[in-house]
């Protein structure tokens, strides 16, 4: 992680959404999901948020680094039809060592529609990989 990873950093981050990330298709196996009204759905609300998170770590991230959401605490609190385009701003309030927090928040047009806060943790993939290879053997020995 480059020493060019301060708090202040902020990115902007505008989607469309489309009819495939409303509820009914967050879990498409789930008879639950599949009855509720089309609208975007709070998973993919997070995610868009995640994503504006990313934009903001990736100028200052190593070769071979990435991120991993690591805690999240974000209200959803209207809902956004298809066809509506979402903007997300996230802006970077702290970092303590790897983790790295930020402030969120998106709007639809006409209604804030969500904000919290979105910890991401820096790693090296290769170590990241290791871990999981590691964890896969502890499966298999079960």
């Amino acid at each position: 992680m480059k020493d060019t990873l301060t708090p202040g950093l902020v990115h902007h981050l505008e989607f469309l959404v489309p009819e495939n990330k409303t509820v009914p298709h967050l879990y498409p196996e789930a008879v639950e999901f599949e009855t509720m009204p089309k609208v975007f759905a709070t998973g993919f609300m997070v995610g868009l948020m995640e994503w504006a998170c990313m934009k903001v770590l990736e100028p200052h991230l190593e070769e071979g680094e990435g991120s991993l959401g690591v805690h999240v605490n974000v209200s959803h609190s209207a809902a956004t039809p298809p066809g509506f385009t979402v903007s997300v701003d996230a802006e970077c309030v702290s970092v303590k060592g790897r983790r790295v927090c930020f402030a969120v928040s998106a709007h639809d047009g006409v209604d804030v529609i969500g904000k919290g806060e979105i910890e991401r943790f820096v790693v090296a993939w290769d170590r990241f990989d290791r871990g999981l290879e590691a964890k896969r053997s502890r499966a298999a020995a079960e």
